[in-house]
């Protein structure tokens, strides 16, 4: 789909990039305007929820600059929509804590997910394509042997679930069914219920420091995305963006004390991600076709590693 509209302009010599960006920590000086650019300046846009900003981007390329999940990324560059990756992360974080079961379920072990009904928002959902990755990598239980129920489509109107994926009545909500005992797991995103009737799936601190041990790198949730039409007219914005987030990473002081920094930068840093991201995405059916880590990083200039 060709962009209908350019949501970025040229004003008293900056580049203004209408932005869709969530609030944290390492965003908040960005949101505050506390970052000085001689050529930049990010129009940020009220999008209360981040998430419903990725689908407008995917379709339409509303914002010139957006914050997106990594899976709905690489569907999107797999269907050939005009965006370039960034390599920004803006969240990260372990997902093993995000698959809950009730706290009286049977479920012992991730191996007694085969042949359950286990809910989640949309099939694409990153968390879910982290999580399903592990099941198959660490445990043996691969998507087909799961009965998925999805509640949204995915971001990127041409994808469809697999055919091991129903979805849900309209009617239906994703921790209701698990409170009612209608699913017997649920994945959730960030905001995990604080609730004694559920429980995880996983013993989270000994799958987490296998995971670690074993590829080093913190799963990456969010990064940032561009048109490609701004990156071909403006290549000398993309390094004073990688600036600019830095600096707002370092102004929040989001620094990690074990060793495991989420919020990385730079092709190098995030490379290993992307592969293991790349392979999970092709076995689970969200891929209309295999891609290669080039494909990834197509239309991002050199030199940012």
């Amino acid at each position: 789909m060709t962009p209908t509209t350019k949501p970025y302009h040229t004003e008293a010599g900056r580049l203004v990039l209408q932005t869709a960006l969530g609030k944290y920590p390492n965003t908040q000086a960005l949101h505050a305007g506390r970052i000085a650019s001689s050529l930049i300046t990010l129009d940020i846009q009220d999008v209360p929820v981040i998430i419903r900003a990725f689908a407008s981007m995917v379709r339409e390329q509303r914002y010139a600059l957006s914050e997106m999940a990594l899976a709905t990324f690489l569907q999107a560059k797999a269907y050939n929509k005009p965006l370039v990756l960034l390599p920004i992360v803006i969240a990260a974080r372990f997902q093993q804590q995000a698959l809950l079961c009730r706290t009286d379920s049977d479920i012992h072990r991730p191996e007694d997910l085969v042949g359950r009904r286990v809910g989640v928002r949309a099939y694409s959902q990153t968390t879910g394509m982290w999580l399903r990755g592990i099941l198959a990598d660490e445990h043996g239980v691969r998507p087909e042997e799961v009965r998925w129920l999805t509640f949204e489509d995915a971001h990127v109107a041409e994808y469809r679930d697999p055919p091991w994926a129903e979805r849900a009545r309209p009617e239906q909500e994703l921790v209701q069914m698990l409170r009612d005992r209608e699913l017997d797991a649920i994945i959730v995103g960030n905001d995990v219920p604080d609730d004694p009737v559920f429980r995880t799936v996983f013993d989270p601190h000994a799958s987490v420091e296998a995971f670690w041990r074993k590829h080093g790198f913190v799963p990456v949730n969010h990064l940032l995305t561009i048109r490609r039409d701004v990156v071909e007219s403006r290549p000398d914005a993309i390094p004073e963006l990688m600036r600019m987030f830095r600096e707002a990473k370092e102004a929040a002081a989001t620094r990690s004390s074990d060793g495991r920094e989420p919020l990385v930068f730079g092709r190098a840093a995030l490379d290993p991600a992307i592969r293991l991201a790349l392979r999970y995405t092709a076995e689970q059916g969200l891929l209309p076709h295999s891609m290669d880590i080039e494909d990834v990083w197509e239309g991002l200039p050199g030199g940012l590693d």
